[in-house]
């Protein structure tokens, strides 16, 4: 059985300016994605598309703007609709104090996808594409975001058998049972590992659509599985069928996950991939 280090949430106090490891960790996001997203130009199709409608450095750090604002907002947004809404209904002013803890992992993929809307939109590219292209470099974001939870002591595991060699006692949980390190579990499993599934498999060309169905459905598929170590919220405790708000809001990710991922392997049945057909149309005949 483990105790909880007691870590400071401030990382380096400079004066009257407190900075964060929540904060950090957020910094350290934004930066694997913009590395990864780099990295990303050099896969297909990306690399192999030229001219007008080229992929850029430029593209990368667009996108890395408008996703850190989608995943402020909607994460803001959706923890007050999912989580709160009569409260926040009764203040809505509050809504707009994201300093204040509160944000969701499913209302900021929803900012998140509208960010992509508009950037797809004002640049003329395939929506699909933006989100393929954007896929495979979230879950290390989301692996940072774990860290932040687990120094800040947050969102603790539900309670482990005591024989448990990894169990932990979060004191200030208000219970000196052992519990499961669940943020350690979801930093595992939705940031490291579907990491490595979704690089892997988006190192090749894939049909439009189908990268992000993977991730749809991987994240969908290890939240759900995390959730039942994960200690649900205090006010609203476990929903229908013994499942939490969180894998209740995985259900349709991962519904949604493995329709894109058919659909698109429909459409391979009656057209090739698009850079298959460029490169058969340059071909002399």
């Amino acid at each position: 059985m483990l105790m909880y280090p007691a870590i400071d949430p401030v990382a380096l106090q400079l004066g009257p300016l407190a900075i964060h490891w929540y904060g950090l960790t957020y910094l350290a996001a934004f930066g694997l994605f913009l590395l990864l997203g780099i990295r990303r130009l050099r896969h297909p199709p990306f690399a192999d598309i030229t001219g007008p409608g080229a992929w850029t450095r430029k593209d990368v750090e667009d996108i890395l703007f408008l996703g850190v604002v989608g995943v402020v907002a909607g994460g803001r947004l959706g923890y007050c609709l999912f989580y709160k809404p009569a409260y926040y209904l009764s203040h809505p002013l509050e809504i707009l104090m994201v300093w204040t803890p509160g944000m969701s992992f499913h209302g900021g993929l929803l900012g998140v996808v509208a960010a992509m809307l508009w950037f797809a939109h004002s640049r003329q590219r395939p929506w699909l594409q933006v989100a393929d292209f954007v896929a495979p470099c979230v879950p290390t974001g989301l692996a940072a975001g774990r860290v932040g939870n687990f120094i800040n002591g947050e969102l603790w595991g539900r309670f482990a058998s005591p024989d448990l060699p990894w169990g932990m006692v979060f004191a200030h949980s208000g219970s000196l049972q052992p519990r499961h390190p669940s943020q350690v579990y979801q930093f595992l499993m939705e940031g490291l590992l579907l990491f490595i599934l979704l690089w892997l498999y988006a190192r090749k060309e894939r049909r439009p659509g189908q990268v992000a169905a993977a991730f749809l459905f991987g994240y969908g598929v290890f939240r759900f599985i995390a959730e039942y170590f994960r200690e649900p919220d205090a006010h609203l405790g476990l929903l229908s069928l013994g499942m939490s708000m969180g894998q209740w809001l995985c259900l349709p990710m991962i519904a949604a996950g493995a329709g894109l991922w058919l659909w698109a392997q429909r459409a391979a049945a009656v057209a090739p991939l698009p850079h298959t057909t460029q490169i058969s149309q340059a071909s002399p005949k």
